[in-house]
């Protein structure tokens, strides 16, 4: 079985979007909610995950998490509605 890679963004509880990148979304988002895996997400704890996208490599992940890291809150947004639908 081949390793996945996510990007995906969360959503805190000040309305603030936090992206990042991991082998394992929901182990990487209980890190987040306990304070131990970034330290934006300590102070600014995270309430769900709103976009997940999924690589073959860790290469590709960290390159789109970069690419949505450059992006305007507003196209952000865009991303995750298209996302939801």
């Amino acid at each position: 079985m081949d390793k996945k890679y996510y990007v995906y963004i969360l959503l805190t509880e000040n309305n603030t979007l936090y992206c990042g990148y991991t082998d394992d979304v929901l182990k990487r988002f209980e890190k987040h909610k306990q304070g131990l895996a970034a330290k934006y997400t300590r102070a600014n704890k995270p309430v769900k995950i709103v976009y997940t996208k999924e690589f073959d490599s860790k290469s590709e992940a960290m390159k789109e998490e970069a690419r949505i890291k450059h992006l305007s809150r507003l196209q952000k947004l865009d991303l995750i509605k298209n996302f939801e639908k």
